[in-house]
């Protein structure tokens, strides 16, 4: 894998890995997953309780998405990088709405504002990466001159 090679490759790297690690984690030890994320964890589920196989539908996702990301990193897919932003937002939005709707538990929040953190930092990264390379351009030694305006 390559390291990124942008300020906002670097936000959508540490994001797909923490993804991919947390998804991991939620396949592997589905408790220790819901009690980071403020869920109770009952010693017997009742029947009809399908939290286990939510969590696995959830954390498999998770771990896709990390996967995801980090190939997009690889690829320096930067129009994955600004569609990220925008939809971070969103789950930032619902996330927040679950939280305070009594949806989720409080802790959960952190969950939210995990995503909107996350989309604020790649918006700034994809914002100085722009602002870097204007610079880059302007700084550049100057354009050659056509032959023809040089003979005058």
């Amino acid at each position: 894998m390559r390291l990124p090679r942008s300020g906002a490759g670097w936000t959508i790297a540490v994001f797909g890995l923490l993804a991919l690690l947390l998804g991991a984690l939620g396949l592997i030890w589905p408790e220790t997953q819901l009690r980071l994320l403020g869920f109770e964890v009952p010693a017997e589920r009742a029947p009809g309780d399908y939290t286990g196989t939510f969590l696995t539908a959830s954390s498999m996702a998770s771990f896709n998405m990390g996967v995801y990301y980090l190939l997009a990193v690889a690829t320096e897919w930067r129009p994955f990088y600004r569609f990220t932003v925008w939809f971070r937002l969103v789950t930032f939005t619902v996330f927040t709405i679950a939280v305070l709707s009594d949806v989720a538990p409080d802790r959960f929040f952190a969950v939210a504002a995990w995503e909107g953190l996350g989309a604020v930092a790649t918006a700034v990264g994809l914002w100085w990466d722009a602002r870097r390379a204007g610079v880059a351009t302007d700084d550049s030694a100057p354009e050659p001159v056509p032959a023809a305006d040089a003979a005058r």
